[in-house]
């Protein structure tokens, strides 16, 4: 089969990650990423292409489109996977039906386009073009019913996934021990809710902590915290690095975004890929994934989450013992990314048998 394979292009474990997995499903597999399309040289040019990026209009953006109709007319895809398809309009899309008919089209956006905190304008063209989209993948359940009031054809739940080659158990280096090695972790961004009095709880208390993510978000909010102030400049870290601040740590906490109305998120299913032991933000979505106390653990107030720290910290054969669960469930139950597009697959097949 023959597989497009659309979106920005700038993540590995996005739109990359989804073209080597189909292709290790024995498919052959094209891309199309509009990331390029907004790099210069030239300081002003590069402020104009960014301008549009960002606002998804002007002329980068209509020869994104038209690059796109030209790219897979002449490839002649089965099916087209356009993820998070922010920049893809509706004319495009009917271009796309039109001139590959045979051809199934599928969307899927791993943020919430229905959320309140994002500005409309970002997703006016995944909204107008929801109706054409021959099946569109939500992320979340409650995304599942906003997006058939949105004209949808067909919907299913895409859960997103880890990527085994880079999430993995890893032993550190005495190097990397002491760029990584801590009790508790947090990797991911800031939000305006809880996280930072619960971290700071965490180094009252005297563990020892260690803090990734966006410096341009965290910095400014802790610079002058006691507790966290220590952990500017906060920095990103990506693919190995990412892999080694999970594997660095004895228990790795997981914060759910609000603004994204998440109940679950991609580090669910991460940190347990590296066999450290999860302590999240407890939500009956993800308790219908793991066995809590058996292969992960969850938090309802930071009372429990200080208790549980405290008691897998003293206790490291159970802290062992829940995380290699863990581990185990995340390869069994198929939360890596080539079981998620095989059974992507497998809704491609239905709809194609529905259409014969």
């Amino acid at each position: 089969m023959k597989i497009l394979v659309v979106g920005d292009g700038h993540s590995e474990i996005h739109e990359v990650a989804i073209a080597e997995a189909f292709r290790k499903l024995g498919h052959s597999v094209g891309v199309f990423y509009w990331d390029k399309y907004f790099s210069a040289n030239n300081i002003i040019a590069r402020q104009w292409l960014r301008a549009q990026n960002k606002f998804i209009f002007g002329p980068q953006i209509k020869k994104i489109n038209r690059d796109l109709v030209a790219k897979a007319f002449q490839f002649k895809p089965d099916m087209i996977f356009i993820y998070r398809g922010t920049h893809v309009s509706l004319l495009t899309l009917s271009a796309l039906k039109t001139q590959i008919p045979n051809c199934k089209v599928i969307g899927y956006n791993n943020d919430d386009p229905f959320a309140p905190t994002h500005p409309r304008w970002l997703w006016r063209h995944f909204m107008d073009g929801v109706p054409k989209y021959d099946l569109v993948l939500a992320y979340r359940h409650r995304n599942l019913q906003d997006l058939r009031c949105a004209g949808a054809r067909r919907v299913e739940l895409l859960r997103s996934w880890f990527v085994p080659n880079r999430n993995y158990p890893v032993v550190l280096s005495e190097k990397d021990k002491a760029q990584y090695e801590c009790d508790v972790v947090f990797v991911g961004h800031y939000e305006p809710d809880q996280r930072v009095t619960l971290l700071e709880f965490i180094v009252r208390r005297g563990w020892r902590l260690r803090l990734f993510g966006p410096g341009y978000d965290w910095d400014p909010v802790i610079r002058r915290s006691p507790e966290l102030g220590a952990q500017v400049p906060v920095r990103l870290v990506w693919g190995e690095d990412y892999n080694r601040a999970l594997c660095g740590a004895r228990i790795a906490l997981c914060f759910l975004s609000k603004l994204n109305r998440d109940t679950y998120t991609r580090r669910c299913f991460e940190i347990p890929a590296t066999r450290t032991l999860m302590l999240s933000e407890y939500t009956d979505d993800l308790a219908s994934l793991f066995r809590e106390g058996e292969e992960m653990e969850f938090f309802r107030t930071p009372e429990e989450m200080m208790a549980k720290i405290e008691h897998y910290l003293a206790d490291e054969p159970r802290r062992q013992a829940v995380a290699e669960a863990g581990f185990r469930r995340v390869q069994e139950d198929g939360h890596d990314v080539v079981s998620r597009m095989r059974q992507v697959l497998v809704w491609l097949e239905e709809m194609r048998e529905e259409t014969v």
